[in-house]
């Protein structure tokens, strides 16, 4: 028997839409407000995922201004067997301020899966989390959750469903409202239609996006309902078995419902793959947290776990529980071959990691490029980091809890606005960042430290050091919440600052919309650059290597 161990993609990779085609599995992860968007991870076995592109990587969306944890939201992938094309809906959340969650949806489809996908179709505006369902019957359905800002109403909102047109856009019919008897932890949204014999099954993320979440399932045989509930009353994925009633309450946080017993927490958010050998998987979110904290820096990541359908015809776990498990049993019958280890090592050969990611803004040659200088990833000065319009950023999904980030960087700034270097970065408001500036005082290139917590600037004023070689390595460790700061100009590697407190770099330690609780997104490290002079200065870096530590 093969195991899979969870999670099967570490780091930022929330929300798993699944589906296979043939033999290989592909899932759709959310981006927020990084760019490319949407992440595309492939697989032939369930266990190792390989991320082979991104969906929006044009300009399609602009991100802009996003505040976190706005942005791109839930992308669900779906395949049409009669037209054989891959389609993809995803909210594109553009406002949380006063809970008002101002959302539109779109489609993209494609003949292949890595494209080039169609320019989107505008579906809907009335809430978040769109799921397309193609029908036996050749009609299409999108189910969403309907977005209740009233007093007095039902909170967040409901379920609805409605036909949809997918070559011109558009709802065709009449929305559709779906009861939620079958949940009783609330916050019902991510629904997902599936059809098995005479049913019809509506899968949903519930509980909120916390400790308390939960997957739960409804049936009908009616495509609009009404649905009813799993005979157990609860979630039929969760890592909080116990019960919770949250009904009309909005709160995605729930740290009641931590599960001191299980490593794995907040399972929920799932969608549902049948093999080729007629076995069932639901990939789902979970998060873990450092340890004696309710703090977690790796966000929310993808794992899985098996299923099996019950003689009335109900989905649960294949051990016949709903608590979530870090381990699974694998594929019948198929070899599970390695496992990745998520490091990175980019040498910049002709062209950049598909890994590497953006916040805010796009990608483009004329402030990042592998052309000017080759061998080198030359990265030119733009925004301070505090930005939400154009940070010269390029970064890449923290995955472990122990691990470092090692580059080697060539600078020549001229003044104290130009800076290059390495750091952790979570958002604008809040960043590590270890870099060579120009010191006025030395009338030399300095390396030095600036931190952002919460929104505050924190300069370390008292680490200084001349740099005098045309070139310096730097290296962060990152070790369960704290990192150690290193660079190195001849053999040996020297200790900068040691022992900084970066555990709020993570989803709950961060200061995200009002109302909130913190974001949603995760840790990542990065290189860049920042220019707030003449525009004129560039750094070019020799490597980038992430290591588990």
């Amino acid at each position: 028997m093969t195991t899979i161990q969870n999670p099967i993609i570490p780091g930022m990779a929330p929300d798993p839409s699944i589906i296979r085609v043939e033999d290989t599995y592909y899932i759709a992860t959310s981006t927020f407000h990084w760019n490319p968007a949407i992440q595309i991870f492939q697989s032939k076995d369930l266990a190792n995922w390989e991320l082979i592109d991104y969906a929006l990587k044009n300009g399609e969306v602009n991100l802009r201004g996003t505040n976190t944890p706005a942005g791109i939201w839930a992308p669900h992938l779906s395949y049409d067997p009669a037209t054989k094309k891959y389609w993809l809906a995803y909210s594109h959340m553009v406002n949380m301020a006063g809970r008002e969650f101002n959302s539109d949806s779109y489609a993209i489809w494609a003949d292949d899966i890595k494209g080039p996908w169609s320019e989107p179709i505008f579906l809907t505006a009335i809430g978040f989390d769109p799921a397309i369902f193609h029908d036996e019957n050749g009609k299409h359905y999108l189910a969403i959750l309907e977005w209740e800002t009233r007093q007095g109403y039902q909170a967040p909102g409901h379920i609805v469903i409605a036909e949809v047109d997918l070559e011109n856009g558009g709802i065709t019919g009449e929305w559709h409202r779906i009861n939620h008897g079958f949940t009783t932890r609330g916050c019902a949204e991510a629904p997902q239609i599936y059809k098995r014999n005479d049913y019809y099954y509506l899968l949903i993320a519930a509980g909120g996006t916390g400790y308390g979440h939960g997957v739960e399932i409804g049936r009908s045989k009616n495509v609009l309902g009404p649905y009813e509930p799993h005979p157990s009353g609860e979630p039929i994925v969760t890592s909080s078995p116990r019960h919770l009633f949250s009904l009309g309450d909005p709160d995605a946080g729930h740290f009641e419902m931590y599960n001191p017993n299980s490593v794995m927490q907040k399972a929920g958010h799932g969608s549902l793959v049948e093999t080729t050998t007629g076995e069932w998987y639901m990939p789902h979110l979970m998060s873990r947290p450092l340890e004696g904290t309710l703090l977690n820096p790796l966000g929310r990541e993808t794992s899985i776990q098996k299923m099996h359908w019950t003689e009335d015809g109900w989905l649960e776990m294949a051990d016949g529980s709903n608590l979530a498990k870090m381990t699974v049993e694998g594929i019948d019958g198929l070899s599970i071959d390695g496992t990745n280890t998520h490091e990175i090592k980019d040498e910049f050969v002709s062209a950049y990691s598909l890994h590497f990611m953006t916040p805010y803004r796009n990608q483009e040659q004329k402030w990042v490029n592998t052309t000017e200088r080759p061998g080198y990833l030359r990265i030119h000065g733009e925004n301070s980091f505090f930005s939400q319009i154009n940070p010269a950023i390029m970064a890449t999904r923290a995955t472990s809890f122990g691990y470092e980030v090692q580059t080697k960087v060539a600078f020549q700034p001229d003044h104290y606005s130009e800076t290059a270097g390495v750091g952790l970065y979570y958002d604008s408001n809040n960043w590590l960042y270890l870099h060579l500036t120009y010191s006025e005082e030395q009338e030399a290139t300095i390396l030095t430290v600036l931190q952002a917590k919460r929104g505050e600037r924190i300069e370390y004023s008292n680490h200084r050091f001349i740099v005098k070689e045309e070139a310096l390595e730097l290296k962060i460790r990152y070790k369960h919440g704290t990192a150690d700061l290193m660079y190195r100009q001849d053999e040996e590697w020297e200790l900068f600052v040691e022992g900084i407190d970066v555990s709020y770099l993570s989803d709950e330690g961060v200061n995200g919309e009002p109302g909130e609780i913190g974001g949603f997104t995760a840790l990542f490290n990065f290189i860049g650059s920042v220019d707030a002079h003449q525009r004129d200065s560039y750094a070019d870096f020799d490597y980038y290597y992430v290591t588990n530590i």
